[in-house]
């Protein structure tokens, strides 16, 4: 969070509103916040203008064949561990990154055109150079639930199923089995615009693209009903009242990992899961509201998970990127503590 800018209740709530639905009318969230229109809009700009809210359009590289995903964990010598995450973040690769503690010092998740691309980017061309002593590469291979889906409890369970139906979420599942989808040019274009205001107005996006409004509004409807474009309200979870936030990565028995994935996928303080090939077979980012939330929720809810052998925590301590955009924040904690 940007020291010195006071977040209230109604500013967690429009967060809140539009992390469940980025392209929320004003007039919907206003009235689901307890709000005037006018008021919430004004809200929404000044938290833009600080660097904690911002919708962008995200194109989901799997389902339309731009790539595939990898978690990388990072040891750094010491002292250098910040140099490495922002050579990392500074890479058109990184669409994550993170500075951590535990038994890794930095996390990040690649895209790579494909997984033979990894030996350029991990082996010739390692991002951070002699400043890493290790790495540990996981390629992804299914997604259990993203932070596009995540319910951070703010708002009530009637305002957020009303706003959950109103955006028309795409699950992966319904695509699994399917043909990578090919965007045209116009496509193309719309989610590269998106990709910086996920909330433009659709002339304004018809401009943009050099089409008539119709047009634009029903290639995005598209895009979204194909699963190939999602809006992800990107807020620092602290700001929604979460202080606490970390990758947990466990090692689960092969016959139990649809099972357990979906007990954890389940769970409302996951912001994200996947399975991985490698040392680790599931690895999930999770928010708790207080540090002192951890010991119970590594003990409870973890310690119930199906077939578990091993897990691990690293903290985050600061994050540089996320969904490919810079982080404000990182910049001035770019240091070693």
């Amino acid at each position: 969070m940007q020291p010195g800018v006071p977040v209230d209740e109604l500013d967690r709530a429009i967060v809140a509103a539009l992390q469940l639905n980025g392209r929320a009318p004003w007039s919907l969230v206003a009235r689901l916040v307890g709000a005037s229109e006018s008021t919430v809009v004004r809200r929404a700009a000044l938290l833009g203008e600080s660097g904690m809210l911002r919708v962008i359009g995200v194109v989901d590289v799997l389902r339309c064949g731009l790539g595939v995903p990898v978690l990388t964990r990072f040891r750094c010598r010491p002292g250098t561990t910040y140099d490495v995450a922002g050579a990392i973040a500074a890479r058109p690769e990184a669409r994550f990154v993170a500075v951590v503690s535990g038994a890794a010092d930095c996390v990040a998740e690649l895209v790579v055109p494909d997984h033979a691309a990894l030996g350029r980017v991990m082996v010739a061309d390692v991002p951070g150079g002699d400043r890493v002593i290790e790495s540990e590469t996981h390629a992804v291979i299914r997604t259990f639930v993203s932070n596009h889906d995540w319910n951070p409890g703010v708002l009530d369970p009637k305002a957020a199923a009303e706003l959950r139906d109103a955006a028309e979420l795409p699950f992966e599942d319904r695509f699994r089995d399917d043909s990578p989808e090919r965007l045209d040019e116009l496509e193309q274009a719309i989610v590269q615009v998106l990709g910086q205001d996920g909330r433009m107005p659709y002339k304004t996006l018809a401009a943009a693209v050099g089409s008539s409004e119709s047009t634009a509004k029903r290639r995005v409807e598209s895009l979204v009903r194909r699963g190939c474009l999602r809006f992800r309200t990107l807020a620092e979870p602290e700001v929604l009242g979460y202080a606490v936030e970390f990758m947990l990565w466990l090692e689960v028995e092969p016959g139990r990992l649809e099972t357990t994935g979906q007990q954890l996928a389940a769970h409302p303080l996951t912001r994200y899961l996947s399975a991985t090939t490698g040392r680790f077979n599931l690895a999930a980012q999770v928010a708790l509201r207080h540090y002192g939330d951890l010991f119970r929720y590594m003990t409870d809810d973890v310690g119930s998970l199906p077939g578990l052998r091993a897990a691990d925590v690293t903290l985050q301590l600061t994050t540089f990127k996320r969904a490919w955009v810079p982080i404000p924040t990182a910049l001035s904690d770019r240091k070693e503590p």
